[in-house]
């Protein structure tokens, strides 16, 4: 097997005292079923807190949306209810969030509606009037003509912008750059057209700012996209328009792994196992988007950057901190001269370290040649759906977590082995790559994969043949015992439900 590559996942306390109690994991798995998603709604209050502790520090208001989709949860969404209003909001992206965050207790004005827009989901949001961030000109005329058709009052609306561009230098010389290209928002260019838009339907609408959506982590994109939506909102004002909030939706990044020399170990291993200098990492060579031509590694790793150093509350004060490109002055500054509020959408970053998806081993067996370099395929009671780390180009370690400690000592050794899920479907692959685990697991024994809450727990879960799609618990900790409820079930005025001392 040669030197073993781990990629132990980034753990925080509160989930990492989660983990320790195994005999408490066991016991909800026991009860509840194998997959089981575990989630912890005070770490997402906690995580909020974080963002606005970024909020102060530039001196800027504004709220913190919390991206819906990254997670159905209710009690997560409840425990964001109960936090402060004017701090805290929910970016809903579809009628059934948007109808599930009203009923979790969000008042209407924290709850702003994003994503594509059938006409069921704009009338429902012009209603009850939660904000709408419209992507382009079709959804502005649509939601207006439900304004009027139905005599409502006027909606809140931000205008999201994409593709933008700006000089190379604050004398307008040199290279034009241009943002990557998105499906949503609409094109900058066409901002003048949109804003007249906006002029002509005062009586449906009023713009209450411009946001932006682009598909990057690049700092240097966003601070450019951040002051073009500024600019934007000069000509806003120059126009009557009286527009107070700049909204820089998500992509805050997570750190998923813990170590960087291991990042960088098992990244650089992938390279050579593509060209052939070293055993395969993944089932039948899978190369993660990279491939070998003629000694050559060609195309690139489709892979999310695992380790981060910053992400989170921390990217977004590097974002504030950072000059504008033509203005050159800090983000934060810019917003703070124009008496602008920020928004934010974070999903990924609001769920961090805030749950882990259990499944149950059920069978292990040796690999056959070719398979890699996994020596043996361990069988989980889930399926690929269930946990899509790796459908969002995430690889980090699950954790073990024995049965007993009573059946026979463990072999301590390393051992590498391909997880495999529990339909039947050559394809239904819990991670393509050959997981690295301290000991070989037996069956009874639970892998636990930390930190799934955001897009990994449910965004991809479905009941195909008809297996159990996960149920999901949240836990609170209370003294020295775990308590738990059903998500369902879960309220932040009462923590009731079955506990271990």
């Amino acid at each position: 097997m040669g030197v073993p590559l781990y990629l132990q996942p980034r753990l925080e306390p509160p989930l990492a005292s989660l983990l320790d109690a195994g005999a408490f994991l066991h016991s909800l798995v026991d009860a509840l079923g194998s997959p089981l998603n575990v989630l912890l709604p005070e770490q997402i209050a906690e995580n909020a807190e974080r963002f606005r502790a970024v909020y102060r520090e530039h001196r800027l208001a504004g709220r913190v949306y919390f991206a819906h989709k990254a997670n159905r949860s209710s009690a997560l969404v409840r425990r964001l209810a109960a936090m402060d209003s004017a701090a805290v909001g929910v970016d809903v992206a579809s009628l059934g969030e948007l109808r599930h965050a009203l009923a979790c207790g969000l008042t209407p004005d924290r709850v702003m509606a994003t994503g594509p827009k059938d006409p069921e989901f704009l009338w429902l949001a012009a209603r009850v009037g939660t904000t709408v961030n419209l992507d382009s000109r079709g959804e502005l005329d649509q939601l207006v003509e439900i304004v009027r058709e139905y005599g409502l009052s006027r909606v809140d609306v931000l205008v999201r912008l994409s593709g933008f561009e700006s000089a190379a230098d604050a004398e307008g010389v040199g290279v034009r750059l241009r943002s990557r290209r998105s499906r949503f928002g609409s094109p900058a260019g066409e901002v003048s057209d949109l804003l007249s838009a906006v002029e002509r339907y005062r009586d449906a609408v009023e713009l209450t700012g411009v946001a932006y959506h682009l598909d990057t982590t690049a700092l240097a994109e966003k601070v450019r996209a951040l002051e073009c939506c500024v600019q934007a909102m000069d000509e806003c004002r120059v126009r009557g328009l009286a527009p107070r909030v700049v909204d820089i939706g998500g992509g805050f990044g997570v750190g998923y792994v813990a170590d960087a020399d291991q990042w960088e170990r098992y990244t650089g291993a992938l390279t050579e196992a593509v060209l052939g200098t070293r055993p395969a990492l993944t089932w039948r060579g899978h190369g993660y988007g990279l491939r070998n031509e003629g000694g050559t590694v060609r195309g690139t790793a489709a892979l999310y950057p695992a380790y981060r150093p910053t992400a989170g509350p921390g990217y977004l004060d590097e974002l504030l901190s950072m000059p504008t490109p033509s203005l050159g002055r800090p983000s934060a500054t810019l917003l703070l001269e124009h008496l602008y509020d920020l928004y934010v959408e974070p999903g990924r970053a609001l769920a961090d370290q805030c749950g882990l998806s259990l499944a149950r081993v059920l069978d292990v067996r040796r690999a056959g040649e070719g398979s890699g370099s996994g020596e043996y395929l361990v069988r989980l009671g889930m399926n690929a759906g269930d946990v899509s780390l790796e459908e969002h180009g995430v690889l980090v370690d699950p954790v073990l977590i024995p049965r007993t400690a009573s059946e026979g000592p463990y072999e301590e050794s390393p051992v590498g082995v391909h997880l495999v899920g529990n339909l039947c479907l050559e394809a239904d692959l819990i991670t393509r790559r050959t997981v690295f685990l301290p000991r070989l697991p037996r069956i009874g024994d639970l892998l636990a994969f930390a930190n799934t809450a955001g897009y990994a727990m449910d965004f991809h879960a479905h009941g195909a043949q008809r297996q159990p799609v996960a149920r999901t618990v949240a836990v609170v900790r209370e003294g020295g015992s775990w308590r738990w409820c059903l998500d369902e079930e879960y309220w932040p005025i009462t923590h009731s439900g079955g506990a271990l001392s």
